[in-house]
């Protein structure tokens, strides 16, 4: 059987960018690589026949196939030093805090080798016990172990020597739990061998092991690893020589006492440098690390007492590291082949569609226009953080409430399949990590199986239903992403006179939202044509692009909630959770927000009373009866899955109309989680009235307007019927009217005082 995998090191590209691909590929001698732009998703005989348009490119064409294995799974390394070849003797000391104890064997310090069989480490054997290892090649090895297993997710100082002269190892562990009845007691062992550590000079190691030379793609060092260890580690201290009991608690102190200033060889400390990926050593030697793979920072370390829950107050109290066996932060591939954007290539979404055989794989991108130019007074804002934010959703294939949410059997394609195969492709934040904590992570630099144009209709795939009804109207838009918003802010978006969204815009940054309420203060019009937008808070990599974090705080509808004290974002130490949570509710930017979801069916519109007023006359132009979306793609209807109402108390403007509003809605769809203060079910076995989509309009200052549709099902509705039908006919009334420069006004009694006259954004722009 062929497998065929791929992605590339770009999303977002502009003329004169190179995009490269990386490609992975087994079971076939060679692969196919064709550009094409994406007009429309592939969504069966009810829409737009899926008809890519080829692009010519001198990167098209036949490619030999290599298989590329993926590097999982994270770890410190600290690169091979004198100070640590040197030694004979050693004493080692750490807190540890494991989660899967007793599942394999478990690195956590130390320069071992399994494939060479050298060097020393102190594990977590087989059983979850502390273990010291030592060896000098094949069939020279010593160990022993406490043959006391470790519990899980309880902190322990761990330590272990080993004394050349004597040959004595020893190793040793003490609970440091003090909260509760539970107590355990401190264990500890030792034996005498004639093995000594060899090997020569190597790299240190934290949380896994050396299986030896990389082959093919290594995340750091040119080495492959093994034995890697889920759970925390805390404060790791590396002294040279068997230390006495005495001096191993001194060294296991913060700071390790003058004393010892003589035989410390490495004192490091997770709390500096939380939000880079640099692991710092304040001993003498400065035995700097990198933390691989991503493991999760800002969490509390084994003196955290719950005084502080913001780690940038007292980052002492944060100074351990979570590691898990499958983080994942870059798959590391060589590229295959590459393509460099012409200038005269339009705007849009592209893909590379790859074929081995009867393997298929796309590669999407984005190509935008040079940077603080315009093309088109319009612009299609791809919801690039969402999508990456999604990647590689196991949850849906897991879990055995997905086909209970639809009441229906699951369906998977050949590239679904390839995530339940090829698991080292790496997790969504929609999931757990094997040891069952949230991932807090996720990278696009590595093969996904649910960014294409192809399989389920969600995020992108659904995105592409409104570019599909923007090639209908002639294929006059932009393209720009939510990666460039959160680095560029309003300066992407002011050339535009309409910016609109996908279906389903959920994650947003700080510097996202700012960009967007400054677009709509200069005079911007904003379609939202989804659901749930604007809702959960993330941060980006602030040197990665393309990775993002998510801490899931506070309520919201989500599939695992962050640990006591693990609320602020690592990377930029802002409080994570919803938006409403951080007072900047979505009603506030577009005048709905995230009211329900469901998954069985969906609804319609009702048109309001408020549809007549002639502020929004316009809007219904050749439009008849009160229904609007009785009908789509997407269940049935264009109301539904997930979905989005007004409130006034949450920030809905006061001068907002509700020209159009869902009903009907099955009793699956209930109030989400922050809605809720006290549970208490529905009085209605059928229906619940409060829950419904509100499509909604509202002027904004300097003559701009904002439209939302409040449905992620919306879009599956525009295409019905090739386009002959009322919710396609509405969508292009308010496309028409936002693209017309003559400026909306407020109310009256309702604008600002005085609102200057101005031209609205892209008005130069043809």
């Amino acid at each position: 059987m062929t497998v065929l995998m791929a992605y590339c090191d770009r999303w977002s590209a502009r003329p004169g960018d190179t995009v490269r691909f990386m490609v992975s590929c087994k079971g076939a001698a060679r692969y196919e690589a064709r550009l094409v732009r994406l007009k429309q998703p592939s969504a069966g005989p009810l829409a737009t026949p899926f008809a890519p348009e080829p692009v010519a490119a001198a990167c098209n064409g036949s490619y030999p196939a290599r298989w590329q294995p993926i590097p999982i799974g994270s770890f410190v390394g600290v690169p091979a030093h004198p100070a640590i070849a040197r030694l004979e003797g050693f004493t080692v000391s750490v807190r540890v805090w494991p989660t899967t104890p007793g599942r394999g064997r478990q690195a956590l310090f130390g320069t071992w080798c399994e494939e060479a069989s050298t060097g020393w480490a102190l594990m977590l054997d087989e059983s979850g016990a502390p273990a010291l290892r030592i060896g000098a090649g094949p069939g020279k090895v010593a160990e022993v172990a406490t043959g006391v297993p470790l519990r899980a997710r309880r902190w322990y100082h761990v330590r272990a020597s080993f004394d050349p002269t004597t040959g004595r190892l020893a190793v040793g562990q003490e609970p440091l739990e003090t909260k509760g009845f539970d107590l355990e007691r401190a264990a500890e062992r030792s034996l005498s061998t004639t093995v000594r550590p060899g090997g020569g000079p190597a790299p240190l190691l934290m949380a896994a092991a050396r299986a030896g030379r990389a082959d093919g793609p290594s995340a750091w060092g040119g080495i492959r690893t093994s034995s890697h260890f889920n759970g925390r580690l805390d404060r790791p201290r590396l002294a040279a020589g068997a230390l006495e009991p005495a001096a191993v608690a001194a060294l296991a102190a913060d700071p390790p006492p003058k004393g010892l200033a003589e035989c410390l060889v490495g004192v490091w400390d997770f709390s500096i440098g939380i939000p880079t990926e640099i692991v710092h050593d304040r001993g003498p030697h400065r035995l700097h690390g990198t933390a691989v793979n991503l493991p999760t920072r800002a969490v509390p370390g084994h003196d955290w007492d719950g005084s502080v829950v913001d780690w940038t107050r007292d980052p002492s109290q944060y100074g351990a590291i979570h590691f898990h066996d499958d983080d994942l932060v870059d798959a590391c591939w060589e590229p295959d082949f590459s393509f460099t954007v012409p200038a005269d290539l339009r705007s849009g979404v592209y893909a590379a569609h790859l074929v081995a055989g009867e393997a298929e794989f796309w590669v999407p991108f984005f190509v935008c226009p040079p940077r603080g130019t315009a093309r088109s007074p319009v612009a299609f804002l791809a919801s690039t953080a969402t999508y990456t934010v999604y990647l590689n959703n196991r949850g849906r294939f897991a879990s055995l409430a997905t086909e209970l949410y639809q009441g229906r059997l699951l369906t998977l394609d050949r590239i679904d399949m390839l995530l339940l195969e090829h698991p080292e492709m790496g997790l969504s934040t929609y999931d757990r990590h094997s040891d069952g904590s949230g991932v807090a992570y996720s990278s696009r630099h590595r093969p996904v199986i649910n960014f294409r144009p192809t399989g389920r209709h969600w995020n992108f795939n659904l995105d592409l239903f409104i570019v599909d009804w923007l090639e209908h109207l002639g294929g006059d838009y932009d393209v720009i992403t939510e990666e460039q918003l959160h680095e560029e802010g309003l300066e992407l978006l002011a050339p535009y006179r309409v910016v609109i969204t996908g279906s389903h815009p959920e994650y947003d940054s700080a510097d996202m939202l700012d960009a967007l309420e400054a677009y709509l203060r200069r005079g911007g019009r904003l379609m939202y044509m989804g659901g749930n937008g604007f809702y959960w808070r993330i941060a980006h990599h602030p040197t990665r692009p393309g990775v993002i974090e998510v801490r899931r705080a506070e309520g919201g509808v989500r599939a695992w909630d962050a640990e006591p004290g693990e609320s602020y974002h690592a990377f930029t130490g802002e409080y994570g959770g919803l938006w409403r949570r951080n007072a900047r509710a979505p009603q506030r930017l577009v005048g709905v927000g995230f009211i329900s979801q469901g998954f069985d069916a969906c609804s319609y519109y009702r048109r309001t009373e408020a549809a007549a007023d002639p502020r929004v006359s316009w809007m219904f132009e050749g439009i008849e009866g009160e229904i609007l979306g009785d009908f789509g793609i997407l269940q049935g209807g264009a109301a539904g899955l997930e979905i989005d109402a007004v409130d006034p108390g949450l920030g809905t403007p006061p001068h907002a109309l509700v020209v159009a509003r869902s009903e009907n809605h099955s009793n699956t769809y209930e109030l989400v989680a922050e809605e809720v203060l006290i549970p208490h079910g529905s009085t209605d076995a059928t229906i619940n009235r409060d829950i419904h989509a509100d499509i909604t309009f509202f002027e904004t200052p300097g003559g701009g307007a904002v439209w939302s549709t409040g449905s992620i099902a919306y879009a599956g509705s525009l295409s019905w019927n090739r386009f002959d039908n009322d919710i396609a006919r509405l969508t292009t009334n308010v496309l028409r009217r936002f693209a017309d420069p003559k400026p909306f006004r407020f109310p009256p009694g309702r604008g600002p005082a005085s609102e200057p006259e101005r031209d609205p954004p892209g008005s130069t722009v043809r």
